[in-house]
């Protein structure tokens, strides 16, 4: 009985040599790898309150400089315009050309001239006034009227009662050194007078004695 439990226990100990000895141990769940830690993605969200840059640089726009010499950028003209778009011309001096001169008076009750030389040379001088403007006579007419500076406003006033149909010219005042006739839009009119009579005294003004121009309408007149 003996011998038989010593074959057994033999038999039990080499069936555990063929199969590896002791039995595998399990791992230790404490010093197991941990799994690798899960990739944080990159947050694309942009920050309230952030704005988000531009694909592409906004381009920058050329500022027009204005030009130095005064040419509009948009017309190529120089100086100030009128709302027809002419440049006017600055009253000064008339181009006197031999003993005459041609002058000019508008709708804006101007004349294109404030001076009048007359050439010492001449013994007689013709004025030649044209209205440049359209309104007829009865609403804006232009004469020519000579006199000295101190009789300018008597001649004036005098001309406003002699009325329209005189012209605004008193009939035979000895004031008056010369005149032309009254003419309205795109008419012409001149006046030639004897030079030796604005040579002394003085100083002499010519003007316009329609009603109201003669503030604004004139200018001076001399020898020289």
């Amino acid at each position: 009985m003996k011998l038989q439990a010593s074959l057994i226990a033999a038999a039990c100990a080499l069936a555990l040599s063929a199969c590896g000895g002791e039995s595998p141990q399990p791992a230790d769940p404490a010093v197991a790898t941990p799994p690798p830690a899960p990739t944080t993605p990159a947050d694309t969200t942009t920050p309230a309150g952030t704005a988000p840059a531009d694909d592409a640089a906004t381009p920058d726009v050329p500022v027009d400089a204005a030009p130095l010499d005064g040419t509009s950028t948009a017309t190529g003209e120089t100086g100030a315009v009128d709302a027809a778009g002419a440049t006017p011309a600055a009253a000064g001096d008339a181009a006197v050309t031999g003993c005459s001169v041609a002058i000019e008076g508008n709708d804006m009750m101007k004349f294109n001239v404030s001076s009048i030389t007359v050439p010492a040379s001449c013994s007689e001088f013709t004025i030649n006034l044209t209205h440049v403007g359209r309104l007829p006579e009865a609403a804006m007419g232009h004469n020519v009227v000579i006199a000295a500076t101190s009789d300018m406003a008597g001649v004036a006033a005098d001309g406003i009662s002699a009325g329209a149909s005189a012209g605004y010219v008193k009939a035979g005042d000895s004031r008056i050194i010369a005149a032309t006739e009254m003419i309205g839009g795109g008419e012409s009119t001149s006046v030639t007078f004897d030079v030796s009579k604005i040579k002394d005294g003085g100083p002499y003004e010519f003007f316009c004695s329609f009603p109201g121009h003669a503030a604004l309408m004139k200018g001076s007149i001399s020898v020289g």
